[in-house]
């Protein structure tokens, strides 16, 4: 049997399981099964919290996809992973840092009951997101269906590629994400922003997530939408942006700067299950 509590942040939903206090096997298959939304419990990402891997953290903090597949970044699921710790009070501090596959984060729950992730500072070299490009660009191109596609790139512990809209609502978000989140510019895949901007501190975004198609949210991809805005010169460094699921608060000051997050997390319910 595995204890595990449902949480979500702005829609973006998980699974969270203490690897800690219990002993924990699960391989691509069982992921797979537990994320089923009609024979499992159902989720866009798994995460596990398990020891820390280094001396100045606090846990180590995993995410897996519902297709198994194991990442490095997910932000919306960092806020869910630091009220978790909280509220079964495996820490007591309002500040935790975190080990991850992209390196630490440091998570803060706020008086409010808000919580602000440093996710660190962006990526922009074509060889760090991964993208195969011959130089760094505030813009690239590449071609789908004869039709030309122009995006702007980062990694923000994950490789993300954000494409500016008129309308998130007349775009055909999962059609063009599917194409573009496995195309072979990006070799290990990529997740796709569609990004309408309202104002220069206010943006509507959409996100296709490698390995969990369109979600309500994402965290890291508010993140990467706001810094590649500010890159191409059309968003000042504090913006909300709005999601399907909710709002996001970000903050970026450039380059060498880390970016900062600002939401909710909230939790559903804890069960049992037995794979």
């Amino acid at each position: 049997m595995i204890n595990f509590t449902k949480m979500h942040g702005l829609g973006n939903d998980f699974v969270v399981i203490d690897s800690i206090n219990q002993p924990i096997d699960l391989t691509a298959e069982k992921i797979r099964s537990l994320s089923d939304r009609h024979f499992g419990i159902g989720f866009d990402q798994l995460l596990l919290v398990d020891k820390a891997s280094s001396d100045n953290a606090d846990f180590t903090y995993r995410i897996f996809n519902a297709d198994g597949g194991e990442v490095g970044q997910c932000g919306n699921g960092a806020r869910c992973f630091a009220r978790f710790v909280h509220d079964k009070k495996l820490s007591n501090k309002n500040e935790i840092c975190v080990d991850t596959r992209s390196g630490q984060l440091l998570l803060q729950i706020n008086e409010s009951g808000l919580i602000t992730v440093n996710m660190g500072i962006p990526k922009h070299k074509p060889i760090e997101i991964p993208l195969i490009a011959e130089q760094e660009s505030q813009f690239y191109s590449i071609k789908v269906a004869s039709t030309k596609t122009v995006f702007g790139a980062v990694s923000m512990g994950n490789p993300h590629a954000v494409i500016q809209v008129h309308s998130i609502a007349s775009t055909a978000v999962s059609d063009l994400g599917r194409i573009l989140e496995s195309h072979a510019i990006f070799p290990e895949r990529a997740n796709i922003g569609f990004m309408q901007i309202i104002t220069r501190q206010h943006i509507k975004l959409r996100v296709y997530e490698r390995g969990a198609a369109e979600t309500l949210a994402c965290g890291s991809g508010a993140c990467a939408a706001v810094v590649i805005g500010i890159e191409q010169g059309l968003l000042d460094h504090e913006v909300r942006v709005d999601l399907p699921g909710g709002e996001l608060n970000i903050s970026w000051f450039g380059r060498g700067q880390p970016v900062f997050m600002t939401g909710p997390a909230i939790s559903v319910f804890d069960g049992t299950i037995n794979l």
